[in-house]
This record gives C-alpha cells, structure tokens and sequence, in this order.
C-alpha cells in the first residue's frame, strides 16, 4: 500500500487517520455529543496533514497549495471556537461547521488522489477534468453540505448552554 516510514507514506498515513477520527467527530456533532480526545486527534492530526502537504518538492503555487491554505485557515478558526472561545454562543455553530469543512477538505483530497492513484477511476478521469470527476467531487461537497448543516444546527454538547 505505502510506506509510512517516507514523507508521501506518513502524509496519507495521517490523512487516514484524519478522515477516520473525523468521521467519528462529525457523527459526534451531529448526535450532540463531544469526544474530547477524538475532537483532538482529528484536528492535530488534520492540521499535520495540512502542514506536511507543503514539505513536498515543488516549484510554484499549486493547486494542493490554495487547499492546504484554506484548510489551515479552517482548522484555525475551528481551534479559536472550541478551545478559544470555548464553544459560547455562535462559536459553538461556527465550531461545528470549520469541523465538518475541515473534513471536507481531506475528503476532497482523497476523492482526488483516488482519480489520481486507481487505475479505473484514472481511466474515468485521467486530466481530472472530466465529468466523472466533477459528479464525485460535487456528490462529496452535497453530503457535506447536508452533514455541515445537520452539525450545526444540532451540535449542542451537555453542559453547554443553548
């Protein structure tokens, strides 16, 4: 599969786990609950796997660059209304919809690496400007939107007033 013992291995490696652990928050969120290691995991690890996206070799501003940038700046905000603000009046929706769009953003990625690296959905979409590509990343941004909304509408942790 990969080697985590290189940059390329430990960069997907902790897209994974990323992905995985943001899932399980999402649901959490959306079940109006918090999971305060799980919440860690995912941002620390969503955050590395940002960060480590500009250790790669490259020679000019990429696309991977504007993602990893807007993804930063997400994570961040989501940072400032959970351990910031602490989750207090809007920030506890603001919190919400940065994590659902922080995971959006690996998703995206992934759904674009898969075009990339699996030789039948490379075949579908070789430059990644084909329909094919466009219906997959536009059915991923639909469910997060859907999982954006349901999050932030019923995030509402115990013990965190309304």
């Amino acid at each position: 599969m990969f080697d985590p013992t290189t940059l390329v291995g430990f960069h997907t490696w902790l897209s994974l786990v990323a992905i995985a652990t943001g899932l399980f928050v999402v649901a959490d969120l959306i079940a109006a609950r918090e999971r305060g290691a799980a919440t860690i995991a995912f941002l620390a690890t969503a955050i590395a796997t940002s960060a480590t996206g500009y250790l790669f070799p490259f020679s000019g501003v990429l696309a991977s660059h504007i993602v990893g940038a807007i993804a930063l700046v997400v994570l961040a905000v989501a940072l400032v209304a959970r351990y910031g603000r602490h989750l207090a009046g809007a920030w506890r929706w603001i919190y919400a919809a940065a994590a659902v769009a922080s995971l959006y953003f690996l998703v995206f990625v992934a759904v674009a690496q898969a075009f990339l690296k699996i030789p039948a959905l490379h075949a579908l979409a070789p430059t990644g400007s084909e329909p094919a590509f466009a219906i997959a990343q536009i059915a991923v941004l639909a469910v997060f939107v859907g999982l954006g909304i349901a999050a932030a509408r019923k995030f509402r942790p115990a013990g965190l007033a309304a």
